[in-house]
């Protein structure tokens, strides 16, 4: 069970990674292509220019 458990956390840290790097490169993408990203903050959509998104 302990395997198990180790596993799993190697598993979730290996995801982490891959959603921070994926986001990074969409980022950079946009910041190329003077683009925006939308979100949603409590039911509003906004509208964030990916140049003034930190990483």
């Amino acid at each position: 069970m302990k395997n198990a458990k180790v596993n799993n956390i190697e598993m979730r840290e290996k995801i982490r990674i891959g959603l921070h790097l994926a986001f990074k490169k969409l980022v950079d993408y946009k910041k190329k292509n003077d683009g925006f990203l939308v979100f949603s903050n409590q039911g509003k959509i906004i509208k964030v220019p990916a140049k003034d998104i930190k990483l």
